[in-house]
């Protein structure tokens, strides 16, 4: 049986019920996070990646949907790792905790309900193909700006943004799509932050660009730095992509998929790159505590 964390306490999945009349259901006025933790066999060890910081950035979504819940940022990391040890789990996992107006009444407002928070896992290997390369196309969708829906947080409803790019990319014969923001600069995937490499060098568009700031992003910001690549923040046309050395989308579902072909376009060799693969190495062992350098990125859950 599965447990989930639901108004306050840890319960069966069978108890874990909202009413349809719950007013987040109906506006999609409903904060989430997507986190992962994974099972490292060689140590027969968890390892929860990013906890706290994904915690951090919920509160910060939430400021701005004016929610607020009675649990704190400590205390929804201690929660979500005594529901990994309830649910027994032994592999990878994503772990979505997700905030919401529980009140029964019909109103698109953003004061005067009350807050929710509900959390529950289930395993998930690689969401994208990690090794040969995926196939991607250029929306004919607008990402949304800060003035619309800002995509800065991750609010259920403006994921429809990023349904409406996926299915385009699917019904294409693609496997992902790369969204444009309004001014025609790359902004990211259907819900990946993106970088290319050009000379040896990445290249990632700003927060500015309508991206989410992604906390795999920031990892990989680092690993890059730390292996000796200079990393820049600017603008990336459409065109560039194509003529890119090596592009790959990064997030906590995504974590470092290597793009090999854009709008029918082959970048670079039609292969996962020499840069992309030597990140993904360094990605994969410090997720799972293997590298003492990132170890503050994980925790191990006993």
């Amino acid at each position: 049986m599965e447990y989930i964390y639901f108004e306050g306490k840890i319960v069966p999945e069978d108890q874990a019920k909202i009413s349809i009349k719950t007013n987040s259901f109906h506006y999609g006025t409903a904060i989430f996070e997507g986190i992962r933790a994974y099972y490292d066999k060689d140590t027969d060890r968890m390892w929860g990646l990013f906890f706290k910081e994904h915690y951090e950035r919920l509160f910060q979504n939430m400021k701005v949907l004016n929610m607020e819940i009675e649990e704190s940022i400590d205390q929804l990391v201690e929660i979500t790792k005594e529901l990994i040890r309830k649910n027994n789990i032994k592999d990878d996992i994503y772990i979505r905790p997700i905030v919401y107006f529980s009140d029964l009444k019909i109103s698109p407002k953003l004061v005067g309900y009350k807050s929710r928070i509900a959390i529950y896992t289930y395993p998930l290997g690689d969401y994208i193909d990690i090794n040969k390369g995926i196939k991607a196309i250029v929306s004919s969708w607008t990402r949304i700006n800060d003035n619309m829906i800002p995509p800065r947080l991750k609010v259920a409803g403006s994921y429809v943004n990023s349904a409406f790019s996926k299915t385009e990319a699917i019904l294409a014969g693609a496997d992902e799509a790369i969204v444009l923001n309004k001014n025609g600069y790359v902004s990211e995937g259907s819900a990946e932050n993106i970088f290319i490499v050009r000379d040896g060098k990445l290249i990632t568009p700003p927060v500015s660009d309508d991206i989410l700031e992604g906390i795999t992003r920031n990892a990989i910001i680092t690993i890059a730095k730390d292996l000796g690549y200079q990393v820049i923040e600017r603008h990336i046309s459409r065109t560039e992509l194509y003529i890119a050395d090596e592009i790959f989308f990064c997030g906590t579902g995504a974590q470092v998929s290597p793009v090999v072909e854009v709008d029918h376009r082959k970048i670079g060799d039609g292969s996962p790159g020499k840069i992309t693969k030597e990140i993904q190495e360094v990605y994969f062992n410090a997720v799972r505590g293997k590298i003492e350098k990132y170890r503050h990125w994980v925790i191990p859950i006993d």
